[in-house]
């Protein structure tokens, strides 16, 4: 598809919602409505060249999902399904959740494994963060210095959400559109 595929996986709504404010800030023309990936296949998510995957951090580094704690399906459950499918072709940006003051000794550790899963998947990976303005203790999501990915913390940094978001898709959104070759 020609538009930027945006999916999730949530267990309080906060990804939900982040991931809607991402599709609303790109707009319609650009990407396609967020989906929350305990309601679609992988044939869903392989329709796109581009996209954009986020998820919560639960459990104590896990891929979130029920065997982690959430009440509800997420991407435990949708990786358990997709088997081992080919992303080579497409490009994947990630954005997590964490709660630094919280969890300092473990900040958004989902959001590695996540990436490591795709990138086994052969997908290439775009927009790393910095960790500047972040404090923890410990994340596994810090790869050469930067977070794999947006790190978002509503908990204690909301105020800086919108900022963050607006840097972050700066920087990623000519790569997606690169992929669909539309202009950026």
């Amino acid at each position: 598809m020609k538009t930027i595929g945006i999916f999730f996986g949530t267990e309080t709504g906060t990804t939900r919602l982040i991931a809607k404010k991402i599709q609303r800030k790109l707009g319609d023309e650009i990407a396609a409505k967020p989906l929350n990936v305990n309601r679609i296949s992988v044939d869903d998510m392989l329709q796109y060249d581009a996209l954009i995957l986020g998820t919560p951090s639960y459990g104590v580094g896990a891929i979130p999902g029920r065997s982690a704690g959430c009440q509800e399906a997420s991407w435990e459950e949708f990786l358990a399904k997709a088997g081992t499918p080919d992303f080579s072709g497409k490009r994947i940006a990630f954005f997590g959740l964490g709660a630094q003051e919280r969890y300092a000794e473990r900040f958004a550790n989902s959001l590695f494994r996540l990436y490591e899963v795709f990138k086994g998947f052969g997908a290439e990976i775009v927009g790393n963060w910095s960790t500047e303005g972040y404090t923890f203790e410990h994340s596994a999501s810090v790869e050469d210095g930067r977070f794999v990915g947006l790190v978002i913390d509503e908990r204690t940094q909301g105020m800086l959400t919108n900022e963050r978001l607006d840097a972050w898709l700066a920087e990623i959104t000519p790569l997606l559109r690169e992929k669909l070759g539309a202009p950026a």
